[in-house]
């Protein structure tokens, strides 16, 4: 799923010198959180997506699911994009993939397949239009995230305009017909997916940015509190440290 954050190709991507600058946060306090919440605000009202709110947060049940990991992206300090990344088992389901499309992925599930499901995908609108490398340098999360996980399957709620993105990027394609989304009163999203395992050294070739070190990995995902459920052997390693964007 994506929002504000324009999902396109930059004439000039400054590559490595931009992923130097970033950091990613795992987003745990209740301080920080707020910050997330209102940044998806920002991202959704920006992009008509929702209307305005007194609270001006955009948040829900599955921020506080045991599957989930929020993280913030940040460049030379501020708080640029943010996604959650929920990791589905078939122990762990809960997402709003499952919830809208349980008619593709249950039956998946209970064959032991395992997901990673990236949603509430978000970008400051000043910062993205600065900054056209934000889809990659915050949706590269979700693509580790298939690395750490072993993931078979890489999902994404889309929204109609930004399929090429995803297309293009990680070889997704459709795999559900359009479904309207909680909350948005102007769009609705398709269920994307890709093969992970097959199309893993296409999409790295392509795009080394992909590219990460085990331990980069275990700082991101690892965490006490992971539910046994989550626990699956990491099978496939990458390179350390992507060179580029492209």
């Amino acid at each position: 799923m994506s929002s504000q954050a324009e999902l396109r190709r930059p004439s000039q991507m400054r590559g490595a010198a931009l992923f130097d600058r970033t950091d990613y946060r795992l987003i745990e306090t209740p301080e920080d959180r707020a910050e997330i919440y209102h940044l998806r605000y920002k991202a959704y009202l920006n992009g008509g997506l929702i209307l305005p709110s007194e609270s001006e947060q955009v948040r829900d049940v599955y921020d506080d699911a045991p599957n989930v990991w929020i993280f913030g992206v940040y460049v030379d300090g501020q708080l640029c994009s943010s996604v959650r990344i929920h990791v589905l088992t078939s122990e762990c389901r809960m997402s709003y993939s499952t919830e809208l499309y349980g008619d593709h992925l249950h039956a998946r599930l209970d064959r032991g397949e395992v997901f990673v499901d990236p949603a509430r995908l978000a970008a400051d609108p000043e910062k993205a239009r600065r900054l056209p490398e934000l889809p990659y340098l915050t949706l590269r999360l979700a693509y580790l995230a298939c690395e750490y996980f072993n993931a078979d399957t890489g999902l994404a709620m889309v929204r109609p305009d930004h399929q090429p993105f995803y297309r293009r990027v990680f070889l997704h394609e459709p795999v559900a017909e359009p479904r309207a989304f909680p909350g948005w009163h102007t769009m609705k999203t398709s269920l994307m997916a890709s093969d992970f395992k097959n199309l893993r050294e296409k999409v790295l070739t392509r795009f080394p940015i992909m590219r990460s070190s085990a331990f980069e990995r275990r700082m991101l995902f690892e965490r006490n509190s992971q539910p046994q459920a989550l626990s699956r052997p990491v099978l496939v390693q990458a390179p350390l440290s992507p060179a580029s964007l492209v």
